[in-house]
């Protein structure tokens, strides 16, 4: 049963594909009845000119859950002993301006940021009474460090979960929500994936499907992050044939748009340091880094700044405009899944693409805490370019695998089979009996 809808998304079952003009409540949704209308559906749009996906915290809670049951970490606060209620107001106006409840330890970082760069500025010179303050800002030097060190140690915590989980589950649908996006005919463009996680559940994933990342970084033993963009791909020679280059197949162009928690800044490079996934702790890899007292302030997790970084943009602006270039393209299709529309710079390029008539987005939520979803549709005022699948059935991992994502594979032997059956005939006398019957 589906109804119009004028309420409030969260915990409900929000549907719209194909020629829907208004998103529709969905009440108890069945694999049967609606994947003969998403699944099509999402087939084609797989297949448009240019796929991108963007993938969320969503997918790390998906991919926990069904490893140990539990959502994994969250987004917990710093307990900061310091500067406390000068900081909580700000981050409280901060996380209300994007949406976000009452904030999180990104809008901490950010607002400690920029509160300690002022109070150094402040007690640059030698003013009175100032011996005091600078030993209150040591102690929130120190306190931002180990409340970052305590955020990445929960995301280790989740990676060891899933890696070393018993239920083979997770590795299983993970592994194929990967091929189903990765699976692009040759004549198309490559799949773009975005995150905004720090986690490696994306690459772990890439990894189980024996697909190939391509990044920005270059190097083996110490991968280094370049600027330049180089449209790097690979290709090889088909047997027989000599100057004509196809794509290998299982090959993706991927960036974190917040860092990752094994990026680090050294000597005025972002470099990618060997902590395996699962890893007790990322303190014992900081030897690795050619500075007198090494710690968590050198970790590229977005929007923490490095102390001796000329701008805290170095290297996010580079990796938004790889976004904003990829998917505002003519014919563009762009995937969201787990993304709960908490970041204006993401936002702000999407609706962008959105301004091209051919372009498309398909949202794919759990559900809409925040009113998020449904505020971002709102606004956008393009009902005939979004596709919408929200809510704990359409949103589940499992549920999405098994019932509405395109098998995983390019379905060149189904496209076959229906050729055949056309010229038999077979298809066009299914088609006229169903006419009769009506």
């Amino acid at each position: 049963m589906e109804e119009k809808m004028e309420t409030l998304w969260h915990n409900k079952h929000i549907l719209k594909v194909q020629d829907d003009r208004e998103p529709n409540i969905v009440e108890d949704p069945d694999i049967k009845k609606y994947r003969r209308r998403v699944e099509p559906w999402l087939t084609a749009l797989f297949q448009s000119e240019h796929l991108s996906l963007l993938v969320g915290s969503g997918i790390s809670s998906a991919v926990h859950m069904l490893a140990t049951g539990s959502p994994g970490a969250g987004m917990g606060k710093i307990a900061f002993s310091v500067f406390n209620e000068q900081m909580d107001a700000c981050v409280v106006e901060a996380a209300k301006k994007a949406g976000r409840g009452d904030g999180n330890i990104e809008d901490q970082i950010r607002v400690a940021n920029d509160l300690l760069q002022g109070l150094e500025v402040y007690t640059s010179t030698d003013v009175f009474g100032t011996k005091k303050l600078k030993k209150k800002i040591t102690k929130f030097n120190k306190e931002i460090d180990s409340g970052l060190l305590e955020f990445v140690k929960q995301i280790l915590e989740t990676e060891k979960n899933i890696v070393k989980a018993s239920n083979f589950d997770a590795a299983k649908y993970l592994l194929n929500f990967m091929i189903s996006f990765a699976s692009r005919s040759g004549t198309r463009e490559r799949l773009n994936i975005f995150t905004t996680n720090y986690d490696r559940i994306v690459e772990f994933g890439a990894e189980l499907a024996g697909i190939r990342l391509l990044d920005r970084f270059v190097g083996s033993v110490n991968p280094i992050f370049r600027s330049s963009r180089l449209e790097i791909d690979m290709h090889y020679n088909p047997p027989g044939i000599r100057g004509e280059p196809r794509y290998l197949e299982g090959v993706v162009h991927f960036a974190k748009l917040h860092g990752s928690l094994d990026w680090v800044y050294q000597n005025g490079n972002v470099r990618r340091i060997s902590v395996p996934i699962g890893a007790e702790s990322v303190e014992s890899y900081f030897t690795l880094l050619d500075e007198e007292k090494p710690s968590a302030r050198s970790l590229m997790i977005y929007p923490n700044s490095s102390k001796d970084r000329e701008t805290s943009e170095y290297p996010y602006v580079e990796l938004f405009r790889d976004l904003a270039s990829a998917i505002c393209r003519p014919n563009s299709t762009v995937v969201l899944y787990g993304y709960g529309f908490g970041d204006e710079h993401v936002n702000r390029a999407i609706q962008d693409m959105l301004t091209i008539p051919s372009s498309h987005l398909v949202v794919i939520s759990y559900s809409d805490e925040g009113n998020r979803i449904k505020r971002f549709f709102d606004e956008a005022k393009r009902p005939a370019q979004i596709t919408l699948l929200i809510g704990n059935h359409f949103g589940d991992l499992k549920t999405l695998v098994d019932g509405y994502l395109p098998k995983p594979a390019i379905d060149r032997t189904t496209f076959r089979m229906v050729d055949l059956l056309k010229s038999r005939g077979l298809i066009a006398d299914e088609a006229k009996k169903k006419e009769d019957k009506q």
